[in-house]
């Protein structure tokens, strides 16, 4: 493979861990509704384990309250059940038709728990982006002992590598800041 392409190939991946740190960022919770925050429910639903947002619609009404709408009304205990069993601490409320969930305000002390676990998340997308640049520099370096290219050549593409990871590991903490003020926003 060419320089251009690898550097091609590494940065296509560096952006699918953006995407996937702004995905897991919209799940941590901030003490205001958001659809998201569900993804990762899953609901015993006919035998098998389905998504939340396959066996139902999920809306925001309001800042502070998600309704769960199931395309099939028996399976309203199930969802219940689904939401009461993780890990995100919500109440559910079924009146027969709609499962709402009221979502508390975060105490001072949760959310600074909140934007360290954010911290740690982003560390670990920091990491796989660095784990990118030397997969890219060590067959950058392959080619130059195959005399596919220059020492210098080499040179010049560790430095457009290191470029192209300092400019993704600065998104990476951009994405932080902006989760950090909207977590400690009251």
């Amino acid at each position: 493979m060419l320089p251009k392409e690898l550097l091609a190939s590494g940065e296509d991946a560096m952006k699918k861990t953006i995407e996937k740190t702004k995905h897991d960022f919209s799940t941590v919770r901030t003490g205001r509704a958001n659809a998201a925050l569900l993804d990762g429910i899953k609901v015993e639903s006919y035998g098998s384990l389905l998504a939340l947002n396959q066996v139902a619609g999920v809306s925001v009404p309001d800042g502070r309250t998600l309704e769960i709408r199931p395309w099939d009304l028996t399976q309203l205990g199930a969802i219940e059940k689904a939401i009461l069993k993780s890990d995100l601490g919500l109440t559910p409320v079924n009146d027969g038709k709609i499962v709402r969930i009221s979502i508390p305000a975060l105490t001072e002390e949760r959310r600074k728990e909140i934007v360290k676990v954010v911290n740690k998340m982003s560390e670990d997308y920091k990491v796989a982006i660095r784990n990118e640049r030397r997969h890219i520099v060590d067959e950058i370096k392959k080619l130059e002992k195959e005399k596919t290219i220059t020492e210098d050549d080499r040179k010049k593409y560790e430095v457009d590598v290191q470029k192209l990871t300092d400019t993704y590991v600065g998104k990476i903490e951009e994405l932080v800041k902006q989760k950090e003020e909207e977590l400690m926003k009251i």
